[in-house]
């Protein structure tokens, strides 16, 4: 919501509250009403300020409740500990960065080679990981597709974005709600190793679940 729009919005729920004094004719604001009008604004206000992000707006409009102050702390902490946990012996890596937490999931142990559609080897590991996401349902999701740069730049997104789909859509399918989810594929844009190894292209190959604190 625009801020102009916010203005427009105080101005008609301050007109809806103005009364008439049936004794001198002039035009009043009840407490009552008044009150009514500064709820608008405020209520106005706080769609400004929540900005863009459509995920987080729609979980808390449907009755998701935001994380504030140190819950925000000791909720990643319990995600945390159960992912590591959960996903220890796996070949997944999980990082913390601040209250992000960060799945590495290297493509070897996740896809056939070219291959788009999650092996069913790895079905027990996304399994769990749903387990985390349904139980602490107040984060959001990031599923990131990453190649290495051999082949056609082009083609390379298009399966980053396909293998980062197809993990998306699988967790979705373990019961986690699909409006918690963003999908994005980088090709090879965002390497954590050198290109001119196989090890270093091996580690590039890979999918990243990142979980962001529903705030």
């Amino acid at each position: 919501m625009s801020r102009k729009l916010v203005a427009v919005a105080f101005a008609a729920a301050l007109l809806g509250a103005c009364t008439t004094d049936p004794y001198t004719g002039e035009q009043k604001v009840s407490n009552t009403a008044g009150g009514a009008a500064l709820g608008a604004l405020a209520g106005a206000g706080a769609g400004l300020l929540a900005g863009g992000d459509d995920r987080r707006n729609a979980l808390i409009g449907a009755g998701v409740g935001a994380l504030a102050g140190g819950a925000i702390g000791a909720t990643m902490d319990r995600n945390e500990a159960e992912l590591r946990a959960q996903l220890q012996g796996t070949g997944v890596s999980v990082t913390r960065t601040g209250d992000n937490i960060i799945l590495n999931m290297p493509s070897d142990i996740t896809f056939a080679t070219d291959r788009d559609q999650v092996i069913s080897a790895f079905y027990p590991v996304l399994n769990s990981v749903a387990l985390v996401l349904n139980k602490y349902n107040r984060t959001v999701v990031d599923v990131f597709g990453h190649t290495d740069s051999t082949g056609d730049e082009n083609y390379n997104y298009g399966l980053s974005q396909r293998r980062a789909s197809s993990v998306a859509d699988y967790l979705r399918a373990q019961g986690v709600d699909p409006r918690r989810f963003a999908v994005t594929g980088f090709g090879e844009t965002r390497p954590v190793a050198s290109n001119a190894s196989e090890a270093g292209r091996a580690q590039n190959r890979r999918v990243e679940i990142q979980l962001s604190p529903l705030t």
